[in-house]
């Protein structure tokens, strides 16, 4: 099996004490197979290889999934990485996301507070981290804007802007599905999860390409602000190019600057 990994990323901001990243999808942020592949993180510590000899500690912040564009905060050492955890953890930090969901909702604002939990953990689930909507799951809250709402051959579509107050995994992906608006592309949560099967099974195929239109989920963090040293910094990360044709009405081609790599070689 070929999976295509994007290896590039580009710097939006560095301190002594931080360094923030616009990751592209599907560059994974970290190691999470047995077999090393091209991460976030390795291209982090080459670029850092100097100040790692020097004492320099990564910590990963701000983690999204490998389908997820956008921003990603890494502290450089230890300390950063307790005082910008304790930022997140009081919830002092700002973030938005955007997406691009199937139809077009009824409201321009709305939130979704459902609980959620680890499917498997309520019943049988194929897909270890897929996630649900349940009683039994952990308070969360995401609130939406429409920010706007267009045609295409394949449909109805909306680019919508997401504001998570709370960090659940998979949290706008789940709550977005759970109101009638899947992601676009979204392999876990578009359906029951048979695409995202499919695709560990065998890559992209021309079957994804017609059910999902684009080969990964149309979700990008698009802004972020921390409180810092008595002031406050905020940072931005434009809509990748693929996301950006799309909702331009244009054909989507297969993203540029990826390697093929495959889990079994």
């Amino acid at each position: 099996m070929g999976l295509q990994v994007v290896v590039n990323f580009r710097v939006i901001d560095e301190s002594d004490d931080w360094i923030v990243v616009d990751k592209p999808a599907p560059l994974i942020v970290h190691p999470a197979n047995r077999k090393p592949e091209p991460t976030l993180l390795g291209g982090l510590e080459n670029l850092l290889s100097y100040e790692i000899g020097n004492g320099a500690c990564l910590g990963i912040v701000t983690r999204l999934d490998r389908d997820t564009s956008g921003l990603v905060l890494v502290a450089k050492h230890k300390a950063a990485a307790r005082e910008l955890g304790m930022i997140f953890e009081r919830r002092e930090a700002t973030k938005e996301y955007l997406a691009i969901v199937n139809g077009w909702p009824d409201k321009d604002e709305w939130a979704c507070g459902e609980p959620i939990i680890r499917a498997g953990d309520v019943g049988e689930s194929t897909i270890w981290v897929r996630q649900i909507v349940h009683p039994d799951g952990r308070d969360s809250l995401t609130r939406f804007h429409v920010e706007n709402r267009f045609e295409r051959n394949e449909g109805r579509f909306s680019l919508i802007r997401c504001f998570p107050e709370t960090g659940r995994m998979h949290q706008i992906r789940v709550h977005l599905a759970h109101c009638g608006h899947p992601i676009l592309g979204d392999k876990i949560y578009s359906g029951d999860g048979s695409e995202y099967l499919e695709w560990m099974a065998d890559g992209w195929t021309m079957k994804l390409k017609e059910q999902l239109l684009i080969p990964r989920h149309a979700l990008h963090a698009a802004r972020l602000g921390v409180p810092w040293r008595g002031g406050r910094i905020e940072w931005e990360a434009d809509i990748p190019a693929v996301l950006a044709n799309f909702i331009e009405g244009k054909d989507v081609e297969v993203m540029h600057d990826v390697v093929i790599w495959s889990r079994y070689d």
